[in-house]
Formats: C-alpha cells, structure tokens, sequence
C-alpha cells in the first residue's frame, strides 16, 4: 500500500499517487479482488489525520528475492519538476505500507548495539554544486525493499506459516549513465556512477526572445510550459530476510529504540513532579489541620455582624446561691470568669478573613449562565481524556490500530455529552438557575460549535493547497451529524437527569441582600496575576512529558507517541496538583476577604494553559522549521485549540475541588 508524504517543515500533507512525478496506479489486479489505486477504507481517525491508503502495483512474493523491476517510466513536466523540488527542498518523507507496518528506514545506534527504525523514506535530496553555489536537485527513483519475517507462532507456524517482523526502504537516485540500456535496471546498485537530477534546460531561443538586450538566464522554473518533459524510470527491488530475533507481537518496538534513552527523563520528571505535589499536599493539610480546624473551633456562627461591629451573646446570670459572698468594689474577679472572658474575647478577635463572608461566599456569579456550559465541556473533555488514556495504557489502543486513538476520541467525546448536560445542570441550578432546557442547548452547542467552526475555517486554507491534510467535504458532513444528532441528545438527557432528577448543590449559608465591600488586594491576589502565578506550578509539572509528545505531533510526523503509562501517571500528579492549586489559592483569597471565587477557581485551574500556549511559540521559534503562511497558521490554530481544551479539562477540576473545598469549610 502506499499512503502520503509529509515533512517536518510543513503541515501539509499529500496523498501519494496525487504526486505527478510518480508512477500513477495501472488499475492492474492484484489479487483478492484488489487492483491498483483502489483505495482502502479508512476509519475516522486515519481520514482526520491525513491518511489516504491506496494499493500499488508494486508486487510482493513471500520468500521470492527480485532483484529489479521496472514500475514504469514517468513524463514529467517543467511544473511538476518544479514541484517535485520544491517538495525535496522541504524534505518530504514517503509513507508506504505493508501488513499495516510502515516502511522505514534502518538505522544503527552509535555503539553499535541496537538497529532501530525511522519511519518513512526520503522522496530525493539536495546537494550544492561546486562550481556555481546553487542547489542541485536528486529524486529517489529506485526502492530497495527489505522484508523482515519468522515463523508464525503457534500452529500456524508449524503449517509453514510465516509472519512480517520489519519493513524497510533503502531509496536510491540512480541515473541513465547507471543502468544497463537493455533492460532498464541499475547497473551496480552498490556503485552508481550517476544520479538522477531533476534538469530541464532552459531554452536559450525563448530567453533571447524575451530578454534580446540582456545576457540573463533565466532559471528553470521561471521558464513557462513549452512541452519539454524529463523521462523519470523508476524500478525495485524486492529481498526477503528471515529474522527470528524479533517477535511479531514486538515487531514495533524496532520504532521507539532511539527513544529508550528519554526513559530515564521521564522517570526524573515524574519525581520532580511528586515533589511538587507532595508540597502542595503538605500545604493543603496544614490549611485543613490547623488553621481552619482551628477557626472552626473558634466559630464563626457564634459571631453575628451588626453596624459594622462585633458582638458577642450574653449569657444568662445564675442566681447567688444562699451564703454566697456578694462581690463588692475590692473584691478581686473571679480568675475563671476572667480566664472565660479572656478565651472569649480571643475567639471573637480571630474572627476575621474568611469567617466574615458567609453571608457572601455563596453569591451568585456574574454570568454563572455561561459558567455552567463551560464546567459541563470539561467534564466531557475530562472523560474523554481520562478513557483514552487508560485504554492506551492498558494496551487496547496501540500502534496497530491506525487512527484508533482519534477514532475513539470522537466517539467518547460524543458518548460524553451525558456527562456534560448532567454536571452544567446541577452547577446551573446550584446558581438558581430556571430555565435548564436553554442551559441545555448552550452547553451542547459552545465549545463543539466553536470547535467545529474554526475547523471548517482551516479546512478551507488547506483544500486550496489540494493537501490531504484537508478534511474531505463527507467527513465534515459526518461529524456534523454525530454533533447534531447524536450529543446534542445525549447532552438534553444528562441536563434534564441533572435538574429534575437529582438534587442540587444547597449552599451551607445564604446570601445576604447587600453585597459586602471587598477591601483593597495585594498586588500578587488580582485576577489575572494570581492565575499566572499559580498556573506555573501545573506547567511545571507537565513541562517534560510536553516536550516528549509535540516532538512525536509536530517533529515526528508519524505521530508514533507511545509512553502512555508515563503520561497516565502524570495525568493524575497533573489533576491532584491543579485541585490543590485552587484550593490554596481560593483559601488565600477568602482569608483576603474577596469571595469572588466561583469564576476565580475556573480561571486558577485552567490558568497554566496560558503557559502552555507560550510554550508553544517557543517551540514553534526554536525547534521547529516550519516554512509558509497556512503551515503557520494551523500550528498556531492547533496549539490555540488544544490550549483550549487543556483549559476547560484543568478549569473544571479546579471549579470542582474549590466548590468542594469551600462548601467542607462553610459547612
């Protein structure tokens, strides 16, 4: 099968036989019932991701060596010359597939230990010429391909059943000077005297027409069509290599060897990590232990607010009993009562902070209609993050299911509007909201609306590029059917559970008609620097593993990312230290007398997002070599997107664990 070609230095990807430089498909049978170019279905992650799998004419023999065939001889065009260089100068990787592995290319450690694979091959590549300085241009226009295979396990193998353990290319440029004129075939594949350059002269008639009083030459693409065409032979060869050192249920591992090293960086991140949890944990129980254990003690409830001033109730006087002594004016006071009254006035002077806005704490927000949409999205985006990254953990969702892991995505984020209806509804009516079928709808239709749009926005940048990397018109039509159909029901069915049939978050105190005054803040408690601030400690937490995973999506476009049981666990350091985050950073501002903290847990929570988009521009400046206008803006439009969904996941743990958090204290 052949796939697509992509490049790290582009977001563009193309279908492989939509190259005009390669052979095109025969339409021969291959057999059962398969002829070249018909394509194979995909499901919906491999459409999403840019795959379009196509059968070739390239024919494999198990256990029979061929050691050169001829694909076809390939007319090319001064335009299609002029694209196929343009594709080798941004090093365009070929995709092909065989027993749903990739062909890759091998390579060996550098002690020479290990052999390891880098998925794709290269379409040519470039050398500067000696005497002018410019650039010369070579395509790979013969494939060696290796098959790696064992004997089947089991009783299969036993009736001479054999299995593929590797695939791998081995491209060469080989030029007419080095192939034998009779039959077309490389002449010494181990010693080629030429190679194939991508060269059309240039015209001088044409030249001298145009520019008569000048002695400039133009270069070859800037020469229109004038029917001149370059013959482009392309041949393979086909090895089969009996290998018992590797396991077929293994067989991917060959991928991931030279990225056993970051092994051990994960496992440093991950105790970096449980340090700065472990940290937070210790301040949370501190809080928890002894200050509010202690004001509790004290009692807030004890202490009532008139005019402005504390006020302590009286208690009833007992009656003198018969011989009592009556006090007179040099008597001393009773030490007890002192000490009573002493114990009491010290209650009432650690009366303050937090204790002083019960009557306030549970305020409705400003737009708590919109709050409550965004907390139910998370909790959707929360249990499509959490499934899928069990699922990949436990090993259901691996490499040998392509597209899998977006396939599934979708479909437990759709599954998942339950849980979005069902979790906006009680926060909705915890803010004595009316109306649930209307908070229904916005949560149904505000983040996969605004989702869906800026998609279909990108997607029209990239079909003017005629890149596969283009969502097709059908799929779009598809998903817009699973949104519209499918989770937006399932969204009504969890609001109406949520408002009708389960009962509401009751707050532990009511709100008072006058809102009270909030005093003046420290600089490090205002809105937007208290979230900067704490979002750090999340960012650091995750800042390692992040490296890992855009190196595998925007480096490795083969998006082979495979260290799920590192990224489960620090998925749950991840949501421990964003809820406890937001609770310190909530309790610090109750005890600042500020009970605005509805919006300020959502925004605390999800506030390290902001440095995780930061983080993407650096990446994007300093690490990556990304070249164009529409590659540009999908990786910024990518990374805005993902920065989103981060935000309401870690918005909506913080927005939970404060609620919990000051309803415990209030309580």
């Amino acid at each position: 099968m052949v796939n697509k070609v992509y490049s790290d230095h582009t977001q563009l990807q193309y279908a492989y036989y939509e190259l005009p430089f390669v052979c095109p498909p025969t339409g021969q049978s291959h057999g059962a019932g398969l002829l070249s170019g018909q394509s194979i279905p995909l499901n919906l992650g491999e459409v999403l991701r840019g795959d379009r799998i196509t059968t070739s004419d390239i024919n494999l023999q198990v256990s029979h060596d061929s050691e050169c065939n001829i694909l076809c001889h390939q007319n090319i065009t001064r335009a299609d010359l002029t694209r196929a260089k343009s594709m080798i100068e941004d090093g365009y990787v070929v995709e092909w597939i065989v027993d749903n592995l990739p062909g890759a290319t091998s390579f060996v450690t550098v002690d020479k230990t290990r052999k390891y694979y880098a998925a794709g091959f290269k379409l040519g590549y470039t050398e500067i010429s000696g005497s002018t300085g410019s650039p010369r241009y070579y395509l790979n226009n013969h494939h060696t391909i290796v098959i790696r295979w064992r004997k089947a396990p089991g009783s299969a193998g036993e009736k001479g059943g054999k299995v593929v353990v590797g695939f791998e290319v081995y491209p060469k440029s080989v030029g007419a000077h080095s192939r034998n004129s009779n039959t077309g075939c490389p002449k010494d594949l181990q010693n080629v005297e030429e190679n194939f350059e991508l060269y059309i002269p240039p015209i001088r008639e044409d030249v001298a027409h145009k520019y008569p009083d000048s002695s400039y030459i133009m270069a070859d693409n800037e020469i229109g069509e004038d029917g001149a065409t370059i013959n482009v032979p392309y041949t393979y060869s086909v090895y089969w290599r009996e290998d018992e050192t590797v396991e077929w249920s293994n067989r991917w591992d060959l991928y991931f060897v030279n990225q056993e090293d970051g092994s051990h960086i994960h496992w440093v991140a991950i105790a970096n990590s449980l340090i700065i949890c472990a940290l937070l944990t210790g301040m949370v129980l501190i809080i928890f232990a002894k200050t509010i254990r202690k004001d509790i003690k004290a009692g807030y409830k004890e202490s009532v607010l008139e005019g402005g001033k504390r006020r302590r109730r009286s208690k009833p006087h007992s009656p003198k009993r018969s011989g009592e002594k009556l006090g007179g004016m040099l008597e001393q006071p009773d030490e007890a009562a002192t000490s009573d009254s002493s114990s009491d006035e010290d209650a009432l002077e650690d009366v303050t902070g937090w204790k002083l806005l019960h009557s306030d704490v549970f305020r409705t927000p400003q737009y708590g209609y919109l709050l409550a949409p965004l907390v139910g999205s998370g909790m959707q985006l929360l249990f499509m993050t959490l499934g899928l990254v069990l699922l990949s953990a436990v090993g259901v969702l691996n490499l040998s299911f392509r597209g899998g892991f977006i396939s599934v995505g979708v479909g437990l984020f759709v599954f998942a509007g339950t849980f979005s209806g069902l979790f906006s509804a009680k926060v909705f009516k915890s803010f004595d909201g009316r109306d649930w079928q209307k908070n229904a709808f916005v949560t149904a239709i505000l983040f996969p609306g605004l989702a869906f749009g800026l998609i279909f926005i990108l997607n029209l940048f990239v079909w003017a590029q005629a890149s596969s990397t283009a969502i097709p018109f059908t799929t779009l039509v598809g998903m817009l059917v699973l949104w519209l159909f499918i989770q937006v029901p399932l969204v009504y069915v969890g609001a109406w559970a949520g408002f009708e049939k389960t009962a509401a978050w009751e707050h532990p105190t009511k709100a008072t008609t006058i809102p009270r005054q909030i005093p003046p803040q420290a600089w490090y408690m205002k809105s937007v620097r208290s979230v900067l601030i704490a979002g750090l400690i999340p960012f650091a937490v995750i800042f390692i593993e992040l490296l890992f995973m855009f190196n595998s999506v925007w480096q490795d476009k083969s998006g082979y990312y495979y260290m799920f049981g590192f990224l489960a666990v620090v998925v749950v350091i991840l949501m421990v230290t964003v809820a406890e985050v937001t609770v310190v950073t909530i309790y610090v501002q109750l005890c600042a007398e500020n009970y605005h903290w509805w919006w300020q847990s959502f925004a605390v929570g999800g506030g390290s997002a902001v440095w995780v988009f930061l983080y993407c521009v650096w990446y994007y400046f300093a690490r990556l070599h990304i070249t164009g206008f529409v590659s540009s803006l999908l990786f910024f439009s990518y990374s805005f997107m993902a920065c989103c969904v981060y935000a309401l996941l870690t918005g909506t743990v913080g927005f939970l664990s404060a609620n919990a958090f000051v309803r415990r204290i209030y309580g």
